[in-house]
C-alpha cells in the first residue's frame, strides 16, 4: 500500500482548530488533502491504540486532560474525557498488554495511569507526583515530558525539570511502583527517550542541553548507566536551541532528533551494537521550530511538523547511509506538533 494516513496534533493559539489528517503517498513522499478531523484546544499530543481509539490531549476552560475518541469515524467521535483542574499533559503512551494509558503532565510534574474500559474510555487508576528542580531557568520544578514503556514493559518517565529518568514497575491494574531513578548531568533537561531494538541501550534526548546520551538499560532492576553523549548541533552554534523529538530506524542503525532553533534534523549513526553514536548530518527543516516527526511505515521517509511556520517537511531517507534529503516543504498544517501515522 502506497497511500497512508497521518494525524497531526497542534497548538490552537493562532489559526489551528484541532487535530488534522492528511494522506501520504509513500512512493512520491507527498502529503495531500489536509482536513480537520477533531476540534479541540491545544491537542498537542495524541496516541493511537490498536483498537483505533485516539487518546488526545485537550484543554477545556480551566480543565486539562485526555479525551478518548473513536478514530474510525470522521470527524472523530468522542467516547469520553478525563479532565481535571490544571494544565494538560505533554505526552500520552498506550500499554496494549495491560490495556492502560499513561499521561505525563509537564506543568503538574505528575504521571497518571488510566485503565482502558471496554468502550475505549478511560478510568484513572494511579497518580504519581515528582518533586525537585534543576539549575536552569526552565527547571524551577518537576516537568514530566515523557511516560511510556520500556522494552520489558516497565514504565519509564522523563523529567525535564529535575534532570531525572524514573523507572516504574506497573501492575495489571495500572498501579505505579518506583523501581529505579537515574540522574543526568545538571541542566541536561531530558525530554524524550527511545530504546534500541534489543532493549540493551536507551537514547536520552536533552532538550535544554541539545545533547543525546547513550544509556545502558539494566533489565534486572530497571536502572540506567551512562555510556556516552554527543551534541545534536554544531559546536559553533551559539543561539538558542531546544532538542525535541527522537526516532530510531527499525534496524537500530540510525537515530534522528529535531532541533528547534537550529531548525534542523540531526542524524546519528550507531555503532558497537548500539552503544556508540556519531552525528553524521544536520539538515534544514525548511521552516521554524520542528516538533514531532515520524517515519512512514516503510521508513522510506521522515515527516516533520514545524510549529512556527505552519508547514510540514518530508524527507526521503537513504536506508544505507541514513541520510535525509528534502522531498516536500510547503504542506500546510497550522501550528503542527505531533505526527502519528495511522496505518
Amino acid at each position: 500500500m502506497s497511500v497512508h494516513h497521518v494525524l497531526f496534533g497542534t497548538y490552537t493559539k493562532k489559526t489551528s482548530k484541532g487535530v488534522y489528517e492528511a494522506a501520504f503517498d509513500s512512493e512520491t513522499g507527498q502529503l495531500s488533502n489536509a482536513k480537520l478531523v477533531y476540534e479541540a484546544t491545544n491537542p498537542t499530543y495524541l496516541a493511537l491504540s490498536k483498537a483505533n481509539r485516539a487518546y488526545i490531549v485537550d484543554k477545556r476552560g480551566d480543565l486539562g486532560g485526555v479525551a478518548a475518541t473513536d478514530n474510525s469515524k470522521r470527524p472523530m467521535a468522542e467516547i469520553g474525557a478525563n479532565m481535571t483542574e490544571g494544565s494538560t499533559p505533554a505526552y500520552i503512551g498506550v500499554d496494549e498488554n495491560r490495556q492502560l494509558v499513561f499521561a505525563g503532565y509537564y506543568h503538574r510534574g505528575t504521571v497518571e495511569s488510566y485503565k482502558i474500559l471496554d468502550n475505549g474510555s478511560l478510568e484513572i487508576r494511579d497518580t504519581w507526583k515528582n518533586e525537585g528542580s534543576g539549575p536552569r531557568p526552565e527547571q524551577q520544578s518537576s516537568h514530566v515530558h515523557f511516560a511510556n514503556l520500556t522494552p520489558d514493559n516497565r514504565l519509564v518517565v522523563v523529567d525535564l525539570g529535575t534532570d531525572e529518568v524514573i523507572t516504574f514497575d506497573v501492575t495489571e491494574d495500572g498501579q505505579l511502583n518506583e523501581a529505579a531513578r537515574f540522574e543526568t548531568t545538571a541542566g541536561f533537561g531530558p525530554r524524550h527517550i527511545r530504546f534500541s531494538k534489543d532493549g540493551e541501550y536507551a537514547y536520552l534526548l536533552g532538550e535544554l542541553s541539545s545533547l543525546l546520551s547513550v544509556l545502558k538499560y539494566n533489565a534486572e532492576d530497571g536502572s540506567f548507566d551512562h555510556l556516552m553523549t554527543a551534541s545534536t548541533i554544531p559546536s559553533d552554534w551559539d543561539d538558542h536551541n531546544g532538542a525535541a523529538a527522537i526516532r530510531i530506524s527499525k534496524d537500530g542503525r540510525f537515530i534522528y532528533t529535531s532541533n528547534r532553533g537550529h531548525d534542523t534534523i540531526a542524524v546519528f549513526k550507531t555503532s558497537n551494537l548500539g552503544a556508540e553514536i556519531e552525528l553524521i548530518q544536520n539538515i534544514s527543516i525548511e521552516g521554524s521550530f520542528p516538533r514531532d516527526m515520524a517515519f512512514d511505515p516503510e521508513e522510506k521517509h521522515l515527516v516533520v511538523a514545524n510549529q512556527n511556520t505552519d508547514n510540514v517537511s518530508v524527507f526521503a531517507r537513504d536506508a544505507e547511509s541514513g541520510e535525509l534529503s528534502l522531498v516536500q516543504k510547503d504542506f500546510v498544517i497550522p501550528e503542527g506538533v505531533r505526527v502519528a501515522f495511522e496505518d
